[in-house]
């Protein structure tokens, strides 16, 4: 499982040495993989106590940005906790879940697809086992 972190990431200083940054994916790391493609999404998403992501799939790269609270996240027969500043890349046609690491907290996170070539369209409004 692909998980990145500000945490474990030394920043380069950028804008003529005005900005320090912590690239979690740096320029043109995924350029071959996504040439072609398209942004699909950028979305902030809450799962409430008790609550989750059920586990589905779709032909497109997908990033976890996490904003609060831990999580259980799920790729494939993977499982790891993930917690604020977490960034989880999820393969195309990866079979991926998440929900709240404890029953009794909630959770935030961006999350931000981008389509690859040739990739069908996505219908996000239907049952995620269609996807």
């Amino acid at each position: 499982m692909d998980i990145r972190s500000s945490d474990f990431t030394r920043p380069v200083l950028e804008h003529q040495g005005t900005t320090p940054v912590w690239w979690l994916v740096p320029p043109r790391e995924m350029r071959d993989e996504t040439l072609g493609g398209h942004l699909e999404l950028i979305s902030e998403f809450e799962i409430r106590a008790g609550g989750e992501v059920h586990t589905h799939s779709h032909p497109t790269y997908e990033f976890y940005f996490m904003l609060s609270g831990r999580a259980l996240m799920t790729i494939e027969d993977e499982t790891r906790e993930i917690g604020p500043g977490d960034l989880v890349k999820i393969p195309p046609n990866a079979r991926h879940s998440i929900k709240p690491a404890h029953v009794h907290n909630g959770i935030r996170a961006l999350a931000m697809a981008f389509g690859i070539k040739d990739a069908p369209v996505v219908d996000y409004s239907s049952d995620p086992e269609s996807y």
